[in-house]
């Protein structure tokens, strides 16, 4: 039976060294660069290692300084060359900003309108990964940490084979996420809530709740989980607004069809999360964060969001998060079943049974979005909460879809976004492998590499 509530009136590098460690880092990386292949792609992943290992190196020497230091990575990309500018400044928090087009002066400033054009008129797919924040869980914990590494390796892989082949046309970069500052975090979160974290206070009860034991590594994780969903979803908005400057200079010039913006974060989903507690394995809302940062930064851009939660698990979290909130629509189909807490309500909630087989799920699915198509009123962005745990190789879902049966659900969600001309954020979410872990991390990964061959195939 299903359980609806539908409101429809919801509305060169360059970079400043002061140190010893930071010289050796740079040297490195430069030889990193010589030694790579000419390949864009390997320049930038070898730019991603050196500015992590960079942060890393203070953090080890330095643990009082884990949050004063801020990184502003800048990628700028002109038709098949690429540059970055990073820079470190202390007492302030560590953010990370990624854009593909900046207003940098370091980059082609000779690069022409017709460039600047066609370079909009590309796909756009940035993915964002944080494993490089790894965490030491428990012995026999129940948490798949490792699998985030292990995902991001594989879509990787798969995407670099496709890079020079038919595929080549979609711009697609992997980029290190971010720590999210406690400001941004303060938009959707207690205050006093986000400070006990960070500083290690919380209660058993409260560790218990969440699944995790505090660590500092922890709290990396944690920041970056938001960080990279929020700067997935930057990267989309600066990606639009360069769209709008290209086409109001060329009203007098042949028209263009500008190329869709999509973003990936490797990570994130982490939709259990509420204002002043976390539990589920979740203790801040990263799609949260991003939309109320995305809002309030970018209101020329994205003035409602819709967050499209396909967990088995209900997005409880968001849903009250965003209760009575007209910007922001939530809609979420999971398994009757499967809650660990306390149901709220969605904007649109939609229970399945459990052992609910691909053609249940499927049609299910495509008649609600058919709903909100046609009811629901207009979005400028969408967020994919695309977890796997409706597989029926999950060992916590209760659900029975196929390997087949997931990759159509992501292409139904492509299609209402492609139809709906909605930017993308994807968010990983949830799948808990059995002892064979290849089931679930072939099924992370493909929704990744599917977006990324979707791009190419429907771009005209």
């Amino acid at each position: 039976m299903f359980n609806l509530t539908l409101q429809l009136n919801k509305s060169n590098l360059r970079a400043r060294i002061n140190d010893t460690p930071s010289i050796v880092i740079a040297i490195a990386f430069i030889v990193m660069i010589l030694l790579s292949s000419s390949t864009s792609i390997n320049a930038k992943i070898a730019f991603h290692h050196f500015s992590s290992l960079h942060r890393r190196l203070l953090f080890t020497s330095t643990p009082s300084l884990l949050y004063k230091y801020e990184a502003k990575q800048q990628q700028c990309i002109n038709i098949g060359r690429s540059c970055a500018e990073l820079q470190y400044n202390k007492q302030v928090p560590l953010y990370l900003h990624s854009s593909a087009f900046s207003k940098t002066n370091d980059c082609d400033t000779n690069t022409s309108y017709q460039a600047k054009a066609f370079a909009t008129t590309i796909p756009y797919f940035p993915i964002y990964y944080n494993d490089v924040y790894s965490v030491n869980l428990p012995p026999n914990h129940r948490f798949p940490m490792k699998k985030y590494g292990k995902v991001r390796r594989i879509i990787q892989e798969e995407i670099q084979n496709h890079r020079k082949d038919e595929y080549s046309d979609v711009h697609c970069e992997f980029r290190i996420s971010p720590l999210a500052t406690v400001n941004e975090l303060a938009t959707t979160h207690c205050e006093r809530y986000i400070k006990r974290y960070i500083d290690g206070q919380q209660t058993d009860t409260e560790l218990r709740n969440v699944g995790f034991p505090w660590s500092t590594s922890g709290v990396n994780r944690s920041l970056s989980s938001v960080g990279g969903t929020l700067a997935a979803s930057i990267a989309i908005c600066e990606r639009k607004r360069e769209q709008q400057k290209i086409k109001q200079q060329g009203q007098n010039q042949q028209s263009i069809t500008l190329g869709p913006c999509w973003s990936a974060h490797v990570a994130g989903g982490t939709h259990h999360a509420f204002h002043d507690r976390g539990e589920g394995f979740c203790v801040f809302s990263d799609i949260a964060v991003a939309a109320n940062v995305i809002l309030e930064r970018y209101p020329d851009i994205v003035k409602r969001v819709l967050i499209l939660d396909l967990d088995v698990h209900q997005g409880n979290g968001n849903a009250v998060l965003f209760c009575d909130r007209d910007d922001v629509f939530t809609f979420s189909m999971h398994c009757s079943a499967n809650y660990f807490s306390k149901k709220e309500h969605s904007d649109l909630d939609i229970e399945l049974p459990p052992n609910c087989s691909d053609e249940t799920y499927l049609s299910t699915l495509q008649h609600w979005l058919k709903r909100l198509d046609k009811e629901a009123g207009h979005f400028d962005l969408l967020y994919f909460q695309a977890g796997v745990d409706i597989l029926d190789d999950d060992r916590l879902g209760r659900m029975s879809l196929s390997y087949d049966g997931v990759r159509r659900r992501n292409k139904i969600v492509f299609d209402f976004a492609k139809r709906k001309d909605l930017p993308l954020c994807i968010t990983m979410g949830g799948g808990y492998p059995k002892k064979d872990w290849d089931p679930i991390l072939e099924a992370h990964a493909n929704v990744y590499i599917q977006a990324y061959k979707y791009l190419g195939d429907n771009h005209i």
